[in-house]
């Protein structure tokens, strides 16, 4: 037996790949995906090789992260529950994806991860395999009975790690868990589990890795200008830079100005509720930059059609389904809905907000002629609204003489 196992390098994978060396007689072959944590990654092929794993692969994919995956996702808009930017969600599919071209190279029959039983990541992970690698076994220790009853909590795994002389750094102390990438850092779980507890307050707020607080940010604004081309950014403040070079920009912007943190509650796909704190700075700025492009250049019922199916496809990416034909299709809609989205927007960060201060395209939809309340000539005929509102209205005084109308 064969497995490729999804790493870390944390408490949790750390303790896993020693049992499921042990529990199934196995090799094992571990990897990392470099998608932007950047110190995380450090010294994980030795602690790997240490921990029992035969190889280790560490494989950049920031770029292809970045362009791929999130990119897609800005195209739509996507925001999970009207708060969650998706960074943890969108970061699963390709993780899964590299994992899978990894077993194939390796000729392992089987692949591996440490997501709990109770989170979205096992559905994100194992729903990738099952598309791409339908014949690959999937082992997943925190829904196997007997890994749970030798590992009940933290302490069990710590202990195991000392006994075994497993290199690893946690302690029973840590406060709450954290998850890092190009896009964001989530922080949840430990002290974040009570939704009434602030994170915010002066004794806590060194929790943000990411932004300064929006109390802390510099009292002067700053100004920065994003260029589109068909939905996507393509420069900033007249750089042309790649779409990771774009993000790593914007994280340091807007972490400057206290940019992008979000606390939620929100429903994860296995049913139940989890408090989530999020830095997303970049993301923020990149987002509503694309959204006042898009103000400026798509029609109008377009944007109304891909704005209805926002939900949809921010769902599809919450709970898994990357890979599935509906996001696939919901895609090829929002790229074409992109085909004129392009220009510039120049906005305001201050103090955690986004302010948006003029935007411009050549593609621009908006006519001053035709807006302007100064009497200004064009071929709009303002006499044509009177036919306009009378059909528009011709079913409403149909129902009140026939039927009395609406309650009042």
């Amino acid at each position: 037996m064969k497995i490729v196992l999804a790493y870390s390098g944390g408490l949790d994978t750390s303790v896993i790949v020693k049992w499921l060396r042990e529990t199934y007689d196995a090799e094992i072959v571990t990897f990392a995906a470099d998608i932007g944590q950047e110190e995380e990654l450090r010294g994980l092929p030795q602690k790997a090789k240490k921990t029992g794993a035969s190889k280790h692969y560490t494989l950049d994919l920031v770029e292809e992260f970045a362009r791929d995956f999130i990119y897609p996702m800005i195209r739509a808009n996507a925001v999970y529950e009207g708060q969650y930017f998706l960074g943890t969600s969108i970061a699963r599919p390709l993780i899964a994806k590299a994992q899978i071209e990894i077993a194939k190279k390796e000729k392992a029959d089987t692949v591996a991860h440490g997501a709990t039983g109770k989170g979205n990541d096992q559905c994100r992970f194992e729903l990738t395999y099952m598309a791409l690698a339908p014949r690959l076994n999937i082992l997943a220790p925190w829904k196997i009975d007997a890994f749970r009853e030798e590992f009940p909590g933290r302490a069990e795994m710590i202990d195991y790690c000392r006994t075994h002389r497993i290199p690893v750094e946690a302690s029973l102390k840590k406060p709450y868990s954290m998850d890092r990438n190009l896009l964001h850092i989530s922080y949840e779980a430990g002290i974040l589990e009570d939704p009434w507890f602030d994170p915010t307050t002066k004794a806590n707020k060194a929790m943000f890795k990411l932004s300064v607080s929006p109390e802390d940010a510099p009292n002067k604004p700053e100004y920065v200008e994003l260029e589109f081309a068909r939905g996507d950014c393509v420069a900033v403040n007249g750089k042309k830079l790649s779409p990771a070079g774009v993000l790593k920009t914007l994280n340091k912007l807007g972490g400057k100005h206290g940019i992008g943190r979000v606390d939620l509650v929100e429903n994860r796909f296995v049913g139940m509720k989890s408090r989530g704190v999020y830095e997303t700075p970049g993301g923020t700025i990149l987002m509503h930059g694309h959204r006042q492009v898009e103000s400026l250049t798509m029609d109008r019922e377009v944007m109304h059609l891909r704005d209805s199916l926002i939900p949809k496809y921010a769902e599809l990416v919450y709970y898994g389904f990357w890979f599935a034909p509906e996001r696939e299709a919901l895609q090829a809609l929002v790229d074409e809905s992109q085909r004129h989205v392009s220009g510039t927007v120049r906005l305001k960060l201050y103090k955690g907000n986004v302010i948006t201060c003029g935007r411009k395209s050549k593609y621009s939809l908006y006519d001053m002629n035709i807006a302007s309340m100064e009497g200004v000539k064009s071929w709009y005929n303002q006499t044509d609204a009177a036919g306009f509102i009378r059909l528009n209205g011709l079913r409403l005084r149909a129902r009140n003489l026939a039927q009395g109308g609406p309650k009042v």
